[in-house]
């Protein structure tokens, strides 16, 4: 599947991406990552791990011009990552699935379902991916970047 189709099916819609945006989701990805390492419970430390991660899906799919409908939102979110950054991505968008999953149990079902093993996991996964974002914002969208001019 392709954006375009996931657009006519109502899953997306059109957003003209700023830098501006890009700048404050930037800085809710490094609020998060550094949040996450505090002395939380490791539930919470995931789910802010997790937040950081999904805001990176977030700013990949925003500078290719598109943002989920509200309806399973996350799961497009994360499944879009392959899509628009290649299949090479797609472990990644498996992982960040199965931490989702996780995630809503945390949230809805039960505590204590995370280990602090699983937190720093999740924590250094969103790390590295946040410089492959950047790296790839960097050559695929310059105008978008915060770091470039």
């Amino acid at each position: 599947m392709s954006l375009d189709v996931w657009a006519k099916s109502g899953w997306l819609k059109a957003q003209t991406p700023t830098r501006d945006q890009l700048v404050k989701i930037f800085g809710v990805v490094d609020r998060d990552l550094e949040d996450s390492k505090r002395n939380l419970s490791p539930d919470g430390q995931f789910n802010i791990a997790y937040n950081a991660a999904l805001q990176l899906c977030a700013i990949v799919l925003l500078a290719e011009g598109w943002k989920p409908d509200k309806l399973n939102a996350h799961h497009r979110t994360i499944s879009a990552l392959p899509l628009v950054m290649g299949k090479e991505r797609q472990d990644d968008a498996d992982y960040l699935d199965a931490c989702r999953a996780k995630r809503n149990g945390l949230e809805y079902d039960a505590a204590g379902r995370v280990s602090a093993k699983e937190a720093k996991e999740l924590r250094d996964f969103a790390v590295e991916l946040r410089e492959v974002v950047v790296a790839w914002l960097g050559g695929k969208h310059p105008k978008l970047s915060p770091w470039k001019k």
